[in-house]
């Protein structure tokens, strides 16, 4: 079945809707802090005095106990509270350890159903997809959210997936009843032109941070920036 068909002929399954997440879903990636020689609890802090909400930590190289050791140190500047939620990715055995509140997966990760199982049904599963076909599968499963892109270029990734553009998100709106977080290559030039394409949440990540350690702090600090995104947010 072409994906065109996919499109036109998916029906989404009622869902029970979360509440609304937070327009702004920073992601943590250590090894991007690393190659901008950013401190992981600096960023982390300044991006809570700016006001976000749920956060995910990506460590694609460390070890298990150097996860465990950034986790922790994340959940004490991020206490657990009705409106923080902190995210693990990849690993819901660790986020379990972590005292976090959920996990989110890729499609060569854990399956959403394994992760359920082993998180819970009071901590969120987060899905990422690529395609259509891909959002209904995660359509049909326990996850809490799916996450959709790149929707543009990123250089976050290694190997990014194609990117599928505003009219591809705009597609996959329609697939799902459940909350949508578009990642790839969202920065606050484009921000609102996904937001006005039917995300509900963005997954951010390079354009939170410095470019460079440049040492300017009054104008592009981590804190700033994740303000200079809510306020175009909001």
């Amino acid at each position: 079945m072409q994906e065109s068909d996919l499109f036109a002929n998916a029906q989404a399954l009622p869902q029970l809707r979360l509440p609304l997440l937070p327009l702004l879903y920073p992601i943590v990636d250590i090894d991007l802090l690393a190659a901008r020689s950013l401190q992981f609890a600096s960023v982390a802090a300044d991006w809570r005095a700016a006001g976000a909400t749920l956060v995910q930590y990506r460590n694609k190289q460390g070890t298990a106990r150097e996860m465990l050791r950034d986790a922790a140190l994340l959940r004490e500047l991020f206490p657990a509270s009705g409106d923080v939620r902190l995210i693990f990715n990849d690993r819901p055995d660790l986020a379990l350890l972590a005292g976090f509140d959920g996990v989110h997966v890729g499609q060569s990760d854990v399956a959403a159903e394994d992760a359920r199982k082993i998180v819970g049904s009071t901590r969120w599963v987060g899905v990422s997809t690529n395609s259509a076909e891909q959002v209904i599968e995660a359509d049909k499963t326990s996850c809490d959210y799916i996450a959709y892109g790149p929707i543009f270029p990123t250089a976050s990734k290694l190997n990014p997936d194609p990117t599928v553009g505003l009219i591809g998100l705009k597609a996959a709106r329609a697939l799902t009843a459940k909350p949508l977080v578009a990642i790839g290559g969202i920065t606050r030039k484009n921000c609102r032109s996904v937001l006005d394409a039917g995300a509900d949440s963005l997954a951010v990540i390079s354009d939170l941070l410095p470019s460079s350690h440049n040492g300017n702090a009054d104008v592009e600090n981590p804190r700033r920036l994740a303000e200079e995104f809510l306020a175009l947010l909001g």
